[in-house]
């Protein structure tokens, strides 16, 4: 007897859902309504006799046959995304180079996924650096597009997501929060974030001392979590082995921050087009859950 077919639209909806979290957000991706990505998730649903998804408010969740079958449509979709690129007789081809601050990369690789399944012939091209230097680079033509946190010297850029600014401490060790508070900070000319703390501490009357400086969290969260100093983050950057403090703490409340877009000054490509959507949807699904 011969197995029943896939439908492999019914799949790629079921890959939205999961990439972007949401009903709301993968209709937004496929052009859909969000009846019609719900009803195409039950027609999976009947069609395999199984329950794949929960509800957690307006996320949702996978059951465990869901994430199995997550699994099958990627490879699927894959296959049928390189069979179907390959046939073309006119495929996009081309560079795409993209320009973000290493703390923000973790929040792209669903979009990064995403894009090659479109675009398999465009080689994308991911930089890391300062916000400041991004933007120069941008200005420059250097990069096709950039993800940066806003600067107040210079604004530009289309804002796509804003994020409160935390202090936060190693999760089972924090120093004392007494003068000079002891920080960990980006590197002068990495990010606002230094400008935005020194800012609060003085407006505050507060003392405080640098004890470590780097130019990316990954440097700074060791010194952190063991203790010896206190970190200005984002939410999203919060990890298992920090701790946000509250206003208890005694510091001074920090102000939000903006996540812009820049892109060159020159005729975007379709390619580059779709590249700024994916990065927007998926941070304004991320600013949701916040």
């Amino acid at each position: 007897m011969r197995a029943p077919t896939l439908d492999l639209t019914l799949l790629r909806t079921l890959v939205a859902i999961a990439d972007t979290g949401s009903v709301t957000a993968a209709a937004k991706r496929l052009a859909y309504t969000q009846s019609t990505v719900s009803m195409q998730l039950q027609r999976l649903e009947a069609q395999l006799s199984l329950t794949l998804h929960e509800r957690e408010g307006r996320r949702i969740r996978f059951t465990p046959e869901g994430e199995r079958l997550l699994s099958h449509a990627r490879r699927l979709l894959a296959l049928n995304d390189e069979a179907w690129g390959d046939m073309q007789a006119r495929q996009i081809t081309g560079d795409l180079t993209l320009g973000i601050p290493e703390d923000y990369a973790s929040l792209l690789p669903s979009v990064f996924a995403y894009f090659h399944q479109l675009y398999p012939a465009v080689g994308l091209k991911v930089i890391c650096g300062t916000s400041t230097h991004l933007v120069e680079q941008v200005k420059a033509k250097e990069l096709d597009l950039a993800l940066v946190t806003r600067q107040r010297n210079s604004p530009g850029g289309d804002v796509i997501r804003r994020e409160p600014l935390l202090w936060a401490v190693g999760m089972n060790q924090q120093p004392l929060l007494s003068d000079p508070l002891p920080l960990a900070l980006y590197s002068p000319g990495a990010d606002v974030f230094r400008e935005v703390a020194e800012q609060a501490l003085q407006s505050a009357g507060r003392s405080w001392r640098v004890a470590y400086t780097s130019q990316s969290m990954a440097g700074l969260a060791p010194i952190v979590t063991a203790g010896l100093a206190i970190v200005v983050v984002t939410r999203s950057m919060l990890t298992p082995a920090l701790r946000p403090l509250d206003e208890s703490s005694g510091l001074p409340a920090l102000p939000m921050i903006e996540l812009a877009l820049h892109r060159a000054p020159h005729r975007p490509s379709e390619p580059v087009r779709r590249l700024a959507e994916l990065i927007r949807e998926q941070l304004a699904v991320h600013e949701q859950a916040l």
